[in-house]
């Protein structure tokens, strides 16, 4: 029951805060209204593979809005330092464990949310998601992996350096280089060669996979999986890291 306590605690915290969720969906929202109408044309390009270019962004554009919610999730944790909450947890029997996860799993709730709303904007806009609903729970999956990754990645940064100003720096530093060096915005064929092998170890770029494989008129079970199993192996990876991360913490006060 301590991971349940700890949830419902963090949740009344996202509850009170609805205008955080309102703000972050500005962006995505120009993104694909603006942007989507902007480079219609791309699919032009000989090699796209044609189709509509807003059915080809909606992926990319909730797959940035994962990154970029989620790699707050550490100043949550620095809030709790600072305010003596944290220390109070280590003079319970709670789970050490809990405490981090509960933090996780408030951003991946928020994350969801925002992949459905993102999903209905882009419907909204002209999107036709030729895989259907199914193809559409694939990405909000996906997108909730991925939140999984970044949220214990901040978590995990914000345990070790508790600095306010490393977590910004580190929000800055992998936004733009891990979508664009995905085939968030262009198709991989397009790009440069060294992209193109970069974007084959980006976590970002198996999210995008594996939806784009669960959303194509034709789906490949296949792709879908392989990439979706990776996101999973990595998001218990980093899971177990925050833990660690927490346990060394704890040694330290």
């Amino acid at each position: 029951m301590n991971l349940v306590h700890l949830t419902a605690r963090r949740l009344k915290v996202f509850v009170r805060q609805p205008a955080f969720l309102l703000i972050t969906l500005i962006q995505p929202a120009i993104w694909l209204f603006l942007f989507g109408n902007l480079f219609r044309r791309i699919v032009e390009l000989p090699g796209f593979g044609g189709g509509s270019y807003l059915d080809f962004l909606v992926p990319g554009v909730v797959v940035m809005t994962a990154i970029s919610s989620s790699m707050w999730s550490g100043m949550g944790v620095l809030e709790e330092i600072d305010r003596g909450t944290m220390n109070r947890f280590l003079s319970t029997p709670v789970s050490r464990g809990a405490i981090l996860t509960a933090v996780v799993i408030e951003q991946v709730l928020s994350v969801t949310i925002q992949a459905v709303i993102i999903v209905l904007l882009g419907l909204l806009a002209g999107a036709s998601l030729p895989g259907g609903l199914l193809g559409a729970v694939f990405l909000i999956l996906s997108a909730a992996l991925l939140g999984t990754i970044f949220s214990a990645l901040s978590n995990t940064v914000g345990m070790l350096v508790r600095q306010r100003e490393t977590i910004i720096g580190l929000n800055t530093l992998l936004l733009l280089p891990l979508t664009f060096l995905s085939s968030a915005f262009m198709a991989p064929s397009l790009m440069p060669g060294w992209m193109q092998a970069l974007a084959d170890g980006n976590p970002v770029n198996w999210a995008l996979r594996a939806s784009r494989a669960a959303l194509s008129s034709t789906v490949d079970w296949a792709d879908a999986a392989r990439y979706g199993g990776a996101l999973i192996l990595l998001a218990a990876a980093m899971l177990w890291l925050s833990t660690r991360t927490f346990r060394s913490y704890q040694k330290s006060v």
